[in-house]
């Protein structure tokens, strides 16, 4: 008997042993990369029945993972959309719902950001990165910030070990610094194209994830397309069938199709959780498209707020899956939680829920049982189960586009059954519109109301002296 030879063999054995211990306890900690499009809308994928837009690489996502249809995103513009999916929390908990600056000439009532504003997200506000850090993770984000320019609101004070994008939406130049590439913290280059945005995001997110691939990591991938004004790359401008917003798209399918195929390369594609979503609906002036959705961009009506959402993670989410239970974007911090083994703040209110019961298709019923539709800070629609409830307001705040309801009209949508918000059931079911008023009420108190101050609201982040950004300049 060759001894040599059997300890080797038990050697080698219990280095298979342990590499597989290792992995397992890998698969403990999944990567995670949440890429969000802006301005984009409920029917502007394939997967979703666009019939314009080539975007295989999502659709194969589809295939591949879970595919919702009642995914909600906490409000139909930017600032407080992305406020909510970074803290769990309703933007009007947070006091991110509109710009309160005190510069009125800044401010005019607008719910986003714009530069050099005072407000952005309070840095004692616990972000999905801040908490996936905690447990080792490297983090980025590489895109579109809008939750604040000033330093303390960066993504490197919240979170964020790295960052590379523009701070604020791609419409907001200034003459102070025309529309800014920043890298962590300084302006590295201004102007910088609209064209290459999608190409130049993609090339940074693989470098990301190939500097990490040796330990979890969280990528958050904001992109600033579909957001007016729209450009693409050369090798994808005039290509789709629907202008640049269509090339703009295909692009974006694209770079998706690089960050699996760099997963794929590197090892790392069945141990990492990927989401797909938008921040909010369509503007279809654009090219987008909110189909069979009723509203847009900025209303309440669910064209506004449901938006596309894909999730994917081989072996742990069933493939081919299509989910119909209300599912938001205030729901992914603490399902992320769950995942990565990380603890929810003890010491707040945070609004969403952990679905991984949902997405493993262990768990049947969504716990979001109301759903709650603010514009700026006035309460205008409220989701029950299958119910959408429009309150009949007299003065609406409106945003970019005024609702098509006369003043102080009450309206009782069955979603379940009518989508698009067509057939008003107000006067058939007034034992739901009673119960609507309920919710109401109960909301009110707790997070407010256009004239009612709520009391489970915490402050923004303010500072006094906010200043231009400048090139090479923090």
């Amino acid at each position: 008997m060759n001894t040599g030879k059997i300890l080797t063999a038990i050697n080698c054995s219990a280095l298979l042993l342990s590499a597989v211990s290792c992995k397992q306890k890998t698969n403990d900690s999944p990567n995670v990369i949440l890429v969000f499009i802006d301005d984009f809308g409920y029917g502007d994928l394939g997967c979703y029945g666009n019939t314009k837009h080539r975007t295989p690489h999502i659709d194969r996502m589809a295939e591949e993972g879970m595919r919702m249809t009642n995914f909600y995103v906490a409000s139909g513009v930017s600032t407080p959309s992305r406020a909510a999916l970074m803290t769990g929390c309703y933007p009007k908990r947070i006091s991110m719902h509109v710009n309160a600056d005190p510069t009125p000439l800044m401010s005019r009532g607008r719910q986003v950001l714009f530069p050099a504003s005072h407000k952005g997200l309070n840095p004692s506000e616990i972000t999905i990165a801040e908490l996936l850090k905690e447990k080792g993770y490297a983090t980025a984000c590489i895109g579109k910030w809008h939750l604040g320019d000033q330093l303390p609101f960066l993504p490197t004070r919240q979170g964020f070990d790295y960052y590379y994008g523009i701070p604020y939406s791609n419409d907001m130049n200034r003459t102070t610094c025309p529309l800014p590439l920043m890298e962590n913290e300084e302006v590295i280059l201004a102007p910088v194209g609209h064209d290459s945005l999608t190409y130049r995001y993609t090339q940074k997110a693989i470098e990301f994830i190939r500097q990490n691939k040796n330990k979890p990591f969280f990528l958050y991938l904001p992109h600033n397309m579909t957001h007016n004004p729209l450009d693409a790359s050369p090798a994808f401008k005039g290509k789709s069938q629907n202008g640049i917003y269509g090339d703009a798209t295909e692009e974006l399918d694209w770079s998706m199709g690089q960050l699996f195929k760099t997963l794929q390369e590197e090892g790392l594609d069945g141990n990492t959780l990927v989401v797909f979503t938008s921040d909010n609906g369509a503007e279809p002036i654009f090219g987008g498209s909110n189909h069979p959705l009723r509203g847009r961009k900025g209303t309440t009506y669910e064209g506004g707020f449901r938006v596309p959402c894909i999730i994917r993670w081989p072996g742990q989410i069933p493939t081919g899956r299509i989910c119909d239970e209300v599912i938001t974007s205030m729901d992914i911090l603490p399902t992320l939680a769950h995942y990565c083994d990380a603890q929810l703040p003890q010491d707040r209110i945070i609004d969403g829920h952990n679905v991984s019961g949902i997405l493993e298709g262990k768990m049947i019923q969504s716990p979001t049982e109301v759903f709650y539709f603010y514009q700026k800070q006035q309460l205008q629609a409220v989701r029950w189960g299958k119910w959408k409830y429009h309150l009949p307001l007299e003065s609406r705040i409106t945003g970019p586009h005024l609702p098509d309801t006369e003043p102080g009209e009450e309206l009782l949508y069955n979603l379940d059954e009518d989508i698009a918000e067509s057939v008003n059931l107000a006067e058939q079911y007034p034992e739901v519109t009673a119960r609507m008023r309920t919710l109401i009420e109960q909301v009110r108190n707790d997070m407010g109301d256009w004239t009612f101050e709520g009391r489970n609201i915490r402050p923004a982040g303010i500072i006094d002296e906010p200043f231009p950004r400048l090139i090479n300049s923090n």
